[in-house]
């Protein structure tokens, strides 16, 4: 079973950027489809960005649309989210999944295995 695990988390003032990568074990990596998805203290995991498992193509919640990028290196079994310009509103535990689905997927339930989240701060 392929298991993703999240690194790149931390402190930031807003304005400023992190970029978070997911590693997934497995010589399957480059079957599956990613996601990023974040939840705050009180709230639901909400999506936040998808990749397909070609990379060519990509979705992101109008939250963090043209501040987030995500992409994928599949030669280092690796997928990462840039965020620019974060808020504090983006505070959050990030969670990366993986996803058999060949389709473009943006929901919880769609996704199959899930790291353990890596905690994102942006003060104010």
């Amino acid at each position: 079973q392929v298991q993703p695990v999240e690194s790149g988390g931390g402190l930031v003032q807003a304005g400023g950027s992190l970029r978070l990568s997911c590693a997934a074990s497995g010589r399957t990596f480059r079957r599956y489809g990613m996601g990023w998805f974040r939840q705050a203290p009180g709230k639901e995991r909400e999506f936040v960005a998808a990749i397909t498992l070609t990379g060519g193509n990509t979705n992101y919640a109008d939250a963090v649309k043209g501040r987030f990028t995500i992409s994928r290196e599949a030669a280092k079994n690796t997928v990462y989210l840039q965020m620019n310009s974060l808020k504090p509103e983006d505070t959050a535990v990030y969670y990366c999944a993986i996803t058999i689905s060949t389709k473009m997927v943006l929901t919880t339930e769609d996704y199959d295995s899930w790291g353990q989240g890596t905690q994102v701060t942006v003060s104010s």
